[in-house]
């Protein structure tokens, strides 16, 4: 199977609501992640052997990448509280309880476009990197 097609089914798996729905069920980040691999060792592997030094490079980056937004993530959940705590003593908590729920979704959701659209670009890159290497071959 092409690296193409394994990274198609790979991101099919990886559906987003579906883990989103887990996670509020309580299922924890490291049962999700296990599960996903248990179900798709035969294409990680496969992908895995595929994989050459400079796509794994680029993994790495994707990876930081992954933590640089999670500490975005952190430190705007972070800010949101402690601008609710200031401004509790300034406002009725009516007025900026919807606010922030709105402001917080604008923002969760332009992460989760954003973020979703640079892991497509460059898994799209990986496998444009490696048919250009096998048409040279």
């Amino acid at each position: 199977m092409g690296i193409n097609k394994i990274l198609n089914s790979l991101e099919k798996s990886w559906e987003r609501d579906d883990i989103l729905l887990n996670i509020k069920k309580g299922l924890g980040t490291d049962e999700i992640v296990n599960e996903f691999l248990m179900k798709n060792e035969r294409l990680i592997k496969e992908l895995n052997s595929l994989l050459r030094p400079e796509d794994i490079a680029l993994l790495n980056q994707v990876e930081k990448l992954s933590t640089c937004e999670s500490k975005l993530l952190n430190k705007i959940k972070n800010l949101n509280y402690l601008e609710n705590n200031e401004n509790h003593h300034i406002m009725n908590k009516k007025k900026t309880v919807p606010f922030n729920r709105v402001s917080f979704n604008k923002i969760s959701s332009f992460m989760i476009n954003w973020s979703n659209k640079f892991v497509v670009i460059a898994l799209l890159t990986i496998s444009a990197i490696a048919l250009s290497k096998q048409a040279w071959a």
